[in-house]
């Protein structure tokens, strides 16, 4: 039997990961993210046209103003640009074993990326400029 750790619950609780644990969660909600927006669609998409009028109707407007409010698309905007962008950094470093020893510099690379990618279009957004 293996002796009981003498740790405090604050301690025991403590985050421990760094940068890496941080990209890790990060890559997951994204992606729970991405599958929640991308589920909300096609229900919405299916009340609206497999349905005719009635509550159905209500559940399809709702849904469609839900992710089709402002708060929602930045979200989603978040999710698709970083998993991207991580999912990119992870692909990179699998096909080259040797840039392991680099996963910090990449993860730095990565945020220089990612970051204005991400705050310019969701600043366009935020100011109410339409393109096109």
């Amino acid at each position: 039997m293996s002796k009981l750790a003498r740790v405090t619950l604050p301690q025991a609780l403590g985050y421990r990961g760094g940068q890496p644990m941080i990209a890790w969660l990060l890559h997951r909600i994204s992606a729970i993210g991405i599958v929640l927006f991308v589920s909300m669609h096609v229900f919405a998409a299916f009340f609206l046209y497999a349905t005719t009028g009635g509550s159905t109707n209500a559940i399809a407007n709702g849904l469609t103003n839900f992710y089709e409010s402002l708060p929602v698309q930045i979200f989603v905007l978040f999710c698709v640009l970083y998993h991207a962008t991580n999912g990119l950094r992870i692909v990179i470093l699998d096909m080259w074993p040797g840039l392991h020893r680099f996963n910090h510099e990449a993860m730095w690379v990565q945020w220089a990326l990612f970051l204005p990618m991400f705050i310019l279009p969701a600043f366009l957004m935020i100011a109410g400029v339409k393109l096109g």
